[in-house]
């Protein structure tokens, strides 16, 4: 049975109120930026002031008989708007500290280890009272909310100096990976690597606006605590928690949806029927992870997995190994991956060997270039289920479909960005809901036998059949405002990384540092 993906559909009122909405945060933004606050810093400084506003408003909203506060007295919202000058700032920096002090629920994770960067009494005064005061923001609904929130992610992701990039995904892609994963109210969602969130808020999304009328009181439960993250960056972690709350996804006071930790750390204690990621560029860690049969011996940093088959420090390799350790029996993953992971010998084809064998690898997607905020990143997005092995020991995956869409694409962050509707034919494609066995072959889309696979070079599935040339050549007529604008987005990215790099050579003095890898 074929199934329609539901595509909610969003007013130009709505999107009016988003852009209007992150205008105004922004706007502010710059006069903190002259203060030398980041963009991510001053996300983060909004986070909490947002969440003691938004507790203000839901608990007045709140018609029970015994309404409860979510942050007590003395430290809410309430006890910040009637302050001014430093007792405004000190007061500010105690209800950080006391509101940290529960870190296995929301609210910990977005406070734990909060401190307050906005120094001027006088700013602080304007943020809380002028700005954010003066919103109703209960009246805003979940959607704006929601989406200004991560418009300003996306706003952070554009600041070089911090590194933001990394913990940013493009949109149309989450969204391109959720319509053909399909999450529904029975599946446990995961990302090992959650970066702000956004996987899990599109999980969340897709199963609200496909299975929500139907859903059983049982099964809206499951889905309120089964939509989780793992997060290594504390001050990435409470954006991510903000930002599922803001989305309608978890509890202030409840269960913390987002572990602070680093996911390779442990063998996972819970199976996940989903997994979406987009593992952290950089292909090497200063952390070895041993597998099976190998010792952490002499080693500073190291972590022993024994459901690991190969050592190595090349964080891809790891997070594909974890990934396969997470899924459940009939589970399925979608994982943003570099292009090292498909061709890379050693552990990286012993890896590959036993995700083709112990797994059905059956579609990757190749993803062109300049839809990452990583300056040249060539980049797939692997699918594979984890099945029950077969009787007869055969392979579990019979043809990998691989999607080509980097040759003869040209995509920048800003002149001309991914969209949505730039993924439709993949998605058209995949044949989302039927059989594999109805795929049809195309220019872009072709499939690859076990058997064609298993005899590469290093079992390499960085596979290409089209002509190089012709990216080249649709560059050649690309209108002169867009050339134009490319070169400018690199400049300034250039002298951006250039005056970080002085900055850091200023102040700390140049450090040289050389990493080994010993993959197995």
């Amino acid at each position: 049975m074929t199934v329609e993906t539901i595509v909610p559909t969003r007013s130009a009122r709505s999107d009016a109120a988003v852009n209007s909405l992150v205008a105004k945060l922004w706007n502010y933004c710059n006069v903190l930026r002259d203060d030398g606050l980041s963009t991510i810093d001053y996300v983060e400084q909004l986070s909490y002031l947002l969440f003691l506003k938004i507790a203000k408003e839901a608990h007045e909203a709140d018609l029970s008989d015994d309404p409860r506060a979510i942050v007590p007295a003395g430290l809410d919202w309430d006890s910040l708007v009637v302050k001014q000058g430093e007792e405004l700032e000190r007061h500010y920096r105690t209800v950080l500290s006391e509101l940290g002090k529960k870190p296995s629920t929301m609210l910990g994770t977005i406070f734990t280890k909060a401190q307050n960067k906005i120094t001027d009494p006088a700013k602080l005064r304007r943020l809380v009272v002028d700005l954010i005061d003066k919103q109703d923001w209960q009246a805003q609904g979940v959607d704006v909310k929601g989406d200004a929130y991560e418009g300003l992610l996306a706003r952070g992701a554009e600041d070089v100096k911090t590194g933001a990039g990394q913990y940013f995904t493009p949109r149309a892609l989450i969204q391109a990976m959720v319509d053909v994963v399909r999450p529904t109210p029975d599946d446990t969602v995961v990302d090992p690597a959650c970066g702000t969130g956004g996987f899990l808020i599109a999980a969340h999304e897709y199963i609200r606006n496909n299975f929500l009328d139907g859903m059983s009181r049982a099964q809206v439960n499951h889905v309120a605590g089964a939509i989780r993250g793992v997060e290594l960056v504390p001050g990435t972690a409470r954006l991510a928690a903000m930002n599922m709350l803001l989305h309608g996804i978890g509890r202030s006071d409840g269960e913390s949806l987002i572990t602070v930790d680093d996911a390779l750390r442990n063998k996972p204690t819970e199976h996940a029927t989903v997994v979406l990621a987009n593992p952290p560029f950089g292909k090497k860690s200063s952390i070895t992870v041993f597998g099976e049969g190998d010792r952490a011996d002499g080693r500073d940093i190291a972590y022993s997995r024994d459901d690991f088959r190969s050592t190595t420090t090349n964080k891809q390799l790891n997070f594909v190994q974890h990934i396969m350790s997470l899924l459940a029996i009939r589970g399925r993953a979608a994982v943003v991956l570099p292009d090292n992971v498909l061709f890379e010998g050693g552990a990286g084809e012993k890896i590959r060997r036993r995700l083709l064998r112990d797994f059905d690898v059956h579609t990757l997607l190749r993803l062109p270039t300049g839809i990452f905020y990583a300056n040249g990143v060539k980049a797939n997005v692997l699918f594979f289920d984890k099945k029950n092995q077969r009787a007869d020991g055969r392979p579990l995956t019979d043809k990998l479909w691989v999607y080509d869409f980097r040759t003869a694409q040209h995509f920048t962050l800003k002149a001309k960005p991914l969209r949505r509707a730039d993924l439709d034919d993949f998605v058209a494609s995949y044949r989302v809901g039927e059989d594999r066995s109805r795929r049809q072959e195309s220019d872009r889309f072709k499939a690859f036998t076990y058997d064609e696979l298993i005899v590469r070079d290093k079992v390499n599935l960085d596979i290409t059949w089209q002509e190089d040339s012709a990216a080249a050549e649709s560059d050649t007529f690309l209108p002169p405002a867009v050339i134009a604008q490319e070169i400018v987005e690199e400049l300034q990215s250039a002298l951006s990384e250039f005056a970080a790099i002085a900055e850091a050579l200023g102040e700390t003095g140049a450090v040289a540092t050389v990493d080994t890898d010993d993959a197995a």
